[in-house]
């Protein structure tokens, strides 16, 4: 079956239903999500949105917060641009019907309660409790389902996009994609004059994260097999502290509980950090994790512990609800022992390369989010900087869009997707253990601490993987699993060629075997295609 529409947004993030809320006033809109359109990694941020909202702060101090923590990679020009855009942005949120905390003054009126994070130099995080996100999509989603030119495509999923020059001939150009009715198991066409990619991030890549399933590369992983130029697959942002659980490795335990006197410990209840830094567990976020990952690879252990018998059980429950009735569900009672916990891939900083309209390398295709690489975030994510860059690039990607003419556009003549001799999967347990031991090898070679070593050994054992699934591709009908599995094995191409290409260490990527950082040689962002290998960009 073909559909034609002139706005094809793949993922139902921030960015993706903030560009489809404001392209819908210039054209017809379909937005493709593999699952729900409440089903992705917004709804689970628990942090908040950054902007300049307080009298007292100032747009410069954010933008040089965000630069010290991107560590010498961040675009000035584009920071400056997402951060002066931000208040807005949070203004037309509220506009749709988000709410946020607030506090009452000493004069009785009522303002936005700004809270600070770390890295940040002043109080500027604007949050609804502690499930920023979940308020963030309930009014995205609200809204989006009551506009008339949006058309949801739910438990849909891309499998690639079309790239006329590849499929029919002609100019480079993105003109839609392929994808997946799950229900049905049929891949229909979608041709349209702009495609959006807001698929998210691919923390399902590695064994442990804070991430949701759906995570998984999808978004880089279709743009680099298409010819789009990817940058700076390195820089995986890991959180120090998740429950260690096997039915529960997504849910984060706050840092906010090292602050309240928590205790790292190894099995033997051993306190480590006090020989990794001076503030021990108050440490920085990336220096605490990086500990963590010491720790269990010298012991062999599979997760330290978090101690909270500094505290009463009374302050705990009080203070740490959510955190408690969690911990709680799983039988881990943290007002009588301690959580056991490990670090888990959080945020990718790297992505498809994009200009500051969202553009990518390929004519037709744009990107928003954390799909994308697009010089905000540099080689370390500042906290709460990502709900503004999907807020920020939604908005201007469709309003750049809206105002370029392209009246002449016509819709190729795409043939239908042929399975040609694919038969049904009769052997899912190989995608299984394909999927199981990519992720292993990620976490194990390619995680918090790297080595030109671990490098080498991640980039044999993927390529082996990526034969097999190749194979198992091509002999058989696509499932979203297969082309989940697919997707994060190109992801892990990537990283590892960009880890292994950036011999030095930088913000997120750390390497035992060039600990420091070099400016001269590495200066700038790591670009790669499908058909150039990994080099600096500056």
């Amino acid at each position: 079956m073909r559909i034609s529409c002139d706005y094809l947004v793949l993922g139902s993030g921030v960015a993706g239903l903030t560009f489809a809320l404001e392209a819908a006033k210039h054209g017809a809109v379909r937005v493709v999500t593999k699952r729900s359109t409440n089903d992705s990694a917004t709804a689970w941020a628990q942090g908040g949105i950054a902007a300049v909202l307080d009298p007292e702060d100032t747009f410069e101090a954010h933008v040089a917060d965000t630069l010290a923590t991107g560590n010498g990679l961040s675009h000035r020009d584009i920071v400056e641009m997402v951060i002066r855009d931000g208040p807005d942005r949070v203004r037309a949120l509220m506009a749709l019907g988000a709410e946020f905390s607030s506090r009452q003054g000493e004069e009785g009126e009522d303002s936005l309660d700004l809270t600070r994070e770390g890295g940040h130099s002043a109080r500027r995080v604007v949050h609804a409790g502690d499930i920023t996100g979940r308020e963030v999509q309930r009014a995205l989603v609200d809204a989006v389902h009551q506009h008339p030119n949006i058309q949801i495509d739910q438990h849909h999923m891309a499998v690639d996009l079309i790239e006329q020059s590849h499929i029919i001939g002609g100019p480079r150009r993105v003109v839609g994609a392929y994808v997946l009715d799950e229900d049905s198991g049929e891949v229909h066409t979608f041709v349209s004059r702009a495609t959006v990619l807001a698929t998210g991030g691919a923390g399902k890549v590695y064994l442990y994260t804070s991430n949701p399933d759906v995570a998984t590369g999808d978004g880089v992983a279709m743009a680099y097999r298409a010819g789009a130029t990817v940058a700076n697959m390195e820089f995986f942002q890991f959180h120090p502290t998740c429950l260690y659980h096997p039915e529960a490795r997504t849910f984060l335990i706050s840092e906010a509980l090292r602050g309240e006197g928590g205790v790292l410990r190894l099995a033997d209840g051993t306190a480590f950090m006090g020989k990794h830094h001076p503030m021990k567990d108050l440490a920085p976020r990336d220096v605490v994790a990086r500990a963590i990952d010491h720790e269990m690879k010298r012991t062999g252990a599979e997760h330290v512990f978090l101690d909270m018998s500094a505290q009463t059980s009374d302050f705990l429950r009080e203070r740490f609800p959510n955190i408690h009735a969690e911990c709680m569900k799983y039988g881990i009672d943290m007002t009588e022992g301690p959580i056991p916990v490990v670090p888990a891939a959080h945020y990718m900083c790297g992505g498809v390369v994009i200009d500051a309209e969202g553009q990518s390398s390929l004519p037709g295709l744009y990107a928003v989010g954390e799909v994308t690489c697009s010089g905000l975030h540099g080689a370390n994510r500042l906290a709460s900087n990502s709900l503004l860059e999907g807020l920020v690039y939604g908005y201007g990607a469709a309003r750049a869009l809206s105002k370029k003419a392209d009246e002449d556009f016509v819709a190729p003549d795409v043939p239908e997707w042929d399975v040609g001799s694919a038969v049904a999967s009769d052997e899912a347990i190989m995608v299984a253990h394909n999927w199981e031991e990519l992720r292993r090898s990620m976490w194990n070679y390619v995680g918090i601490v790297r080595s030109d070593k671990r490098l080498r050994r991640a980039a044999r054992r993927v390529a082996l993987l990526q034969d097999e699934i190749r194979e198992y591709y091509w002999q058989h009908l696509v499932s979203r699993d297969l082309l989940e599995l697919r997707n994060i094995a190109d992801v892990a191409e990537l990283i590892i060629g960009c880890a292994a290409s950036r011999r030095e260490s930088r913000g997120l990527h750390y390497t035992l075997d060039h600990p420091d950082q070099d400016d001269e040689a590495f200066g700038g962002d790591t670009w790669i295609s499908w058909d150039t290998p990994p080099s600096v960009h500056r």
